[in-house]
């Protein structure tokens, strides 16, 4: 599933925010923290009309790959352990809760708050029970309507002292649907917001988080001084635009090759942030003009045969992916991010390889997604609206 996230948050859950926040406090490690991710692949099919007609064609079903990355939580006192998808691109931690209305298929048990000693439902005078409510949707169909509440998280850092986090903001879902991996509980959302996990962490962690995502390695998040990101960094201006809380980018410049596509002179250029970058989504994707510009200069490039699909996807009949022209992103500030061909482009099986950028983002919006930014260590300072990028092994960074 895709897991670009656009949260609705309705007009009570605004009031709740401001009338109604209980002050986590929080006992850690002072100065920073590291916690291992978990990076789960999950296959689905896209269905092409058979060039033959008669269901023969290597390409009628060709298998994408897609990535999510995991961190556990405890929820809870007895604390209960989850696993639930790292998501810059939305703003509320969530799992599914008992008793369940509607809930996907989960491999762990799904949280029952009735045997938490911790568990407060937040109140709202302005619902007709007095409880606060939510409800999320994200982009690829998955929503989740349930109840906020104050319960107590704890993390486990890889240095063995746990982060706990008293009467933090979260969501109970009891009314969950979509395209969810069994292996998640729910989401952890980081991105500006007030009840995102960052936000929620206290005054050691000042808005500080980094990330090292390996496609086949270890992955692992950082928090306060532990996710400094130095040397042989380049640094773009993260942005908050159109009244949402999402870490938008300014993309000024494509390169394929040699072959520089600018965004100045079409709609998708922009001086104060384009395109939003998301650990909840797998593919990169661009306004249709500006990706069919991109893809044109792909395919003047390529030199194997094209795939027999019909749609908007730009693959070919190769496994080799090393004969792809390389893709650089130019962020503003000179931030220019030379990708490896694993970021780009993606071997789907049946002996076809594609561009792993789709053109017509979710609600119109651009999205830098998690396969491109495989291996680059990323680093957010939100107080100062910064965001860094060094070009790392994170395998062998975190071995």
């Amino acid at each position: 599933m895709s897991l670009v996230a656009t949260i609705i948050v309705l007009f009570f859950q605004i009031i709740t925010f401001f009338l109604f926040t209980t002050t986590t406090a929080s006992s850690s490690p002072l100065g920073g923290i590291t916690i291992d991710l978990i990076h789960r692949r999950s296959n689905f099919s896209f269905p092409r009309p058979s060039d033959t007609g008669d269901g023969s064609s290597p390409y009628a079903n060709t298998v994408f790959d897609k990535s999510e990355y995991l961190m556990k939580l405890q929820i809870g006192a007895p604390p209960v352990e989850i696993e639930a998808v790292l998501d810059t691109g939305s703003g509320i931690i969530w799992t599914q809760c008992l008793p369940c209305l509607h809930c996907y298929d989960q491999t762990a048990p799904i949280f029952d708050p009735s045997k938490s000693s911790t568990y407060k439902e937040k109140q709202c005078a302005n619902e007709p029970d007095h409880v606060c409510h939510y409800e999320a949707a994200y982009a690829g169909g998955l929503n989740s309507k349930g109840t906020f509440a104050t319960e107590t998280v704890t993390i486990q850092s890889t240095s063995g002292k746990p982060f706990v986090m008293a009467g933090t903001t979260i969501g109970c879902g009891h009314d969950n649907t979509g395209d969810m991996s069994p292996a998640s509980s729910g989401i952890v959302g980081l991105d500006w917001g007030s009840s995102s996990l960052i936000s929620q962490m206290g005054g050691n962690y000042p808005g500080l988080f980094s990330y090292c995502f390996s496609g086949k390695g270890t992955s692992k998040i950082n928090f306060g001084a532990n996710a400094v990101v130095a040397g042989g960094t380049v640094a773009t201006t993260i942005y908050r635009k159109n009244g949402k809380n999402f870490y938008y980018l300014n993309l000024d410049a494509i390169s394929v090759g040699n072959s520089r596509i600018e965004t100045l002179g079409t709609p998708f250029h922009s001086s104060d942030g384009n395109i939003i970058i998301d650990s909840g989504t797998t593919n990169t994707y661009l306004p249709e003009s500006y990706c069919n510009m991109v893809k044109d200069a792909v395919s003047n490039a390529v030199k194997a045969e094209p795939a027999p699909f019909t749609g908007d996807l730009l693959c070919y009949t190769t496994n080799d992916i090393k004969m792809f022209p390389a893709i650089t992103m130019h962020f503003s500030g000179g931030a220019d991010l030379a990708l490896d061909n694993y970021n780009m482009y993606v071997e789907n099986g049946g002996g076809v390889t594609c561009l792993g950028i789709v053109c017509g983002g979710p609600n119109d919006d651009a999205f830098f997604g998690n396969r491109a930014q495989n291996n680059w260590l990323i680093g957010y300072d939100t107080s100062s609206e910064v965001i860094s990028f060094k070009s790392t092994d994170c395998s062998a960074l975190y071995g």
